[in-house]
Formats: structure tokens, C-alpha cells, sequence
């Protein structure tokens, strides 16, 4: 982002607005921090702001400072309708095209309100009248500390923002394990743990509330679990009977498709979760070094995301998903096992 942009948002902002912040769909942790730490900075400035999130996300992650502040359109569709029509400024956090929020899509995509986007994936639409993209920042939480610097609004870093931007970087990180945690990235940690986040409690709030039956569901995850070593490649797959079985709950399966990359020599990690009701099936993908689970997904999965985090999916059921990745992979071979 040009310092001239910055200036110019500057200025758009220097008085009071209305102002919608959106995530994806099915946020995650980055998406969900990043919108509410630029939420409380943007309150403190004296703009009406809001967030509305295309639908519900995971039960660890609503114990965020302001979380039950967020909208969600899939049940509150009107009022949603309401603020986007009215606002005079819309910012999209952790996603680059309008198709990842869903339902929202088509009244975001009429709504003259000006656009900023702070995103880090690959290949941006270009729908934004300010686009802050760099693939090369561990997370949208970490732009937004930068996006708040670049405007002058350090003094307003306080815990509660402190502790959101936290949480997204370490969710988006890996707690801080994935090549794109770089120094600056330690060092924002640094600053947020000083501003106030608890790095402790946080990271208890997210990973230390596990349910009985999520255990149960890794533990059934696991057992599916396959590995394929002529193409340093391991994949899990849960029916909907075994989402079933265990009571699952949004978010339950967050971070399963990181154990079979955790296997000596696999380079390559994906999940199959099968959802009849939404008639898809989802699928997660994980990869070590410069193979693009991007490209992968992309190509093959109506996805995307990062270079070794994407997602993507299928209108096929779970046993012909399956048989068509299989097919895939010869063709990646020679790559996944450079």
C-alpha cells in the first residue's frame, strides 16, 4: 500500500463513518481477530462501525473481546442488509474475492460504500478502491497492527485489540511454527504480549477446551488416516456418519489435516469431511516446502488460499472425491517428490 493510499484512507477517515467490516465465510481465527481488533480501533475513533460475518464460527473463539457484538447474515439477514446498504466505508479482512462470503456476495458487490481490503492469499480480485495484499505476512492480524501503525494509530493499541490481533497470528501461524512467521512477526507479538494480550490464557481459550467428543472425533480421524509414500502424500477422510457419531460441532476438525503432515517424509497433507446436508464435500490441504496447495486447489477443487494452506471443494460425494484426487496425483508426482 502506496503512501499516498494511506494518506487517502487517512483522510476518508478523519471523521466520522459508518462502517461494516467483513470476514469469509466460515471465518477462522485470523478472519475473527483481525475484524474485531480493527472494529475496536475504528470504535475508538468515533466511526460506527460494525461487523457481520457471513455465518457462525467455532465456539473457541467467542470468548474474543466485542465478539457478541458480530452479526451473522445467515440469521440476521435484514439488519445485515440494513448496515451494508447504509454504509459509507466497507472493509474486507482475510479473503480477496467477494464469492468467499457467501450470501453477502451479491449486496457487498452492489453497495457503493467504499471498498478496503487487507488480505494475504494469493491472486486478489481487484473490487477494492484500496487493496493492502501481501502474501508474504503470516496473517491478516498482522497487517492490521501494520495498517493501524502506517495510520498513526499505535496509541490506541490497547488489550482488548492486543489480545484479537494475538489470537488471529497465533491461529494463522500455527502458534507460531509456519515459514511465514518472520521476525517482525515475533517482534508484533512482543508488542501486542506488552500492550496487554495474555499469551497464556489465550492460547488455553483456543486449544485447551476441547469436548470429550472432539477427541473422539481426532481419534476417528486418525484411524481413517492414509498414508501414500510413493507420493509423500497422507489423507484423512470423515463421513458424515462419523461427524454424526461424535456430535460434531463447528470447528471440531480444525487443525486435524495438520497431523498427517506431522508424519516423517510427507510432504503433502489433506482432509476430506463430507457435509450431505450443505450436498458437498470439504476438504482442507497442507503442504511442506514449494509445492502450491494453492495451485492444487485451484485447479482441481474450486479453491485456494496459500502456497502450503488452501482449501477448497466438491459437489461429489466423499467416495468419488476420493477416487478423483487419487487420480490427480500422478500427475504430481515428479513434484512431490523433488
Amino acid at each position: 500500500m502506496t503512501e499516498r493510499e494511506i494518506t487517502d484512507i487517512g483522510i476518508l477517515l478523519s471523521e466520522p463513518k459508518a462502517i461494516v467490516i467483513v470476514p469469509h465465510k466460515n471465518p477462522d481465527g485470523d478472519a475473527v481477530g483481525s475484524c474485531l481488533g480493527l472494529y475496536i480501533y475504528l470504535c475508538q475513533l468515533g466511526h460506527d462501525a460494525i461487523v457481520i460475518a457471513p455465518n457462525d464460527y467455532p465456539d473457541f473463539l467467542k470468548w474474543l473481546p466485542f465478539e457478541k457484538n458480530v452479526i451473522k447474515y445467515d440469521s440476521q439477514e435484514k439488519i445485515a442488509d440494513t448496515y451494508i446498504n447504509n454504509a459509507e466505508v466497507i472493509f474486507t479482512l482475510d479473503f480477496n474475492a467477494l464469492q468467499r462470503t457467501g450470501d453477502m456476495e451479491s449486496v457487498l458487490k452492489a453497495s457503493r460504500a467504499v471498498k478496503i481490503m487487507i488480505d494475504h492469499h494469493q491472486q486478489p480480485d481487484g473490487y477494492a478502491s484500496f487493496t493492502y495484499s501481501d502474501v508474504r505476512m503470516s496473517s491478516t492480524c498482522e497487517m492490521v497492527f501494520n495498517f493501524i501503525e502506517m495510520l498513526g494509530g499505535s496509541k490506541y493499541l490497547n488489550p482488548e485489540i492486543a489480545t484479537c490481533l494475538y489470537t488471529g497470528i497465533m491461529t494463522d501461524t500455527g502458534s507460531f511454527r509456519y515459514p511465514s512467521t518472520s521476525g517482525k512477526t515475533h517482534r508484533i507479538i512482543a508488542e501486542l504480549i506488552d500492550k496487554g494480550a495474555n499469551n497464556a490464557a489465550i492460547h488455553n481459550a483456543v486449544y485447551d477446551t476441547n469436548s470429550f467428543e472432539r477427541l473422539q472425533l481426532l481419534g476417528r480421524a486418525l484411524k481413517n488416516l492414509v498414508v501414500l509414500p510413493e507420493y509423500r502424500t497422507a489423507y484423512i477422510t470423515l463421513s458424515q456418519e462419523d461427524l454424526n457419531e461424535f456430535q460434531h460441532k463447528k470447528g471440531d476438525t480444525e487443525g486435524f489435516v495438520n497431523y498427517g503432515l506431522s508424519i516423517e517424509n510427507i510432504v503433502f497433507a489433506v482432509i476430506f469431511i463430507e457435509q450431505i446436508q450443505e450436498g458437498i464435500t470439504k476438504i482442507s490441504f497442507r503442504s511442506k516446502g514449494d509445492f502450491s496447495v494453492n495451485e492444487f486447489a485451484r485447479t482441481h477443487f474450486e479453491g485456494g488460499g496459500h502456497i502450503n494452506a488452501a482449501g477448497g471443494k466438491t459437489d461429489l460425494d466423499l467416495s468419488e472425491t476420493l477416487k478423483k484426487f487419487i487420480a490427480i496425483l500422478p500427475q504430481y508426482k515428479k513434484a512431490l517428490n523433488s
